[in-house]
């Protein structure tokens, strides 16, 4: 799928030419683009005058930013120890099984990715999955496929 130019410099333009700003206008093209294409980092290095690489090196140290398209729905779920003790590492099989991907990947039709991350803060609610911006805390196996099939409906 051919990425979007004009959006590409349209948010480049929204900053000033300013190395300070880099993380600012990845996060920026992450939102847009559900991942940072190679047009717009080899873009940003033009507009601010940083060597490519550096911006390559800046992408791949954070893990919110990603190179590679990511669904439309991303699921991160929690591996830290109050959720690996109540069962996580069970919700990423039953994932694996429902969408065919496992972390760091996204399913063929792009709707999901997933991501397994070390702590969400909400050990409390043990084992928690998030989808996009909602929490699913004290999830089970039982409730797994009926918050998936939602997003499926959602397209």
């Amino acid at each position: 799928m051919p990425v979007d130019t004009d959006k590409i410099k349209e948010i480049l333009q929204s900053y000033p030419a300013d190395q300070h700003y880099s993380l600012a206008i990845m996060q920026d093209l992450q939102h847009e683009f559900q991942y940072i294409p190679r047009e717009g980092l080899e873009a940003l290095s033009d507009y601010l005058g940083v060597p490519l690489s550096s911006l390559y090196s800046m992408a791949t140290f954070y893990k919110a930013l990603s190179l590679k398209p990511k669904g439309k729905h991303i699921i991160k779920l929690c591996d830290g120890t109050a959720c690996h003790i109540r069962g996580s590492m069970t919700l990423v099989e039953g994932i694996t099984r429902a969408l065919g991907i496992t972390d760091g990947e996204t399913t063929d039709d792009g709707l999901f990715s997933l991501e397994l991350v070390n702590c969400l803060g909400s050990c409390a609610l043990a084992p928690v999955m998030v989808i996009d911006d909602t929490y699913y805390g004290k999830m089970t196996m039982e409730k797994l496929p009926g918050v998936l099939d939602s997003y499926r409906k959602e397209g």
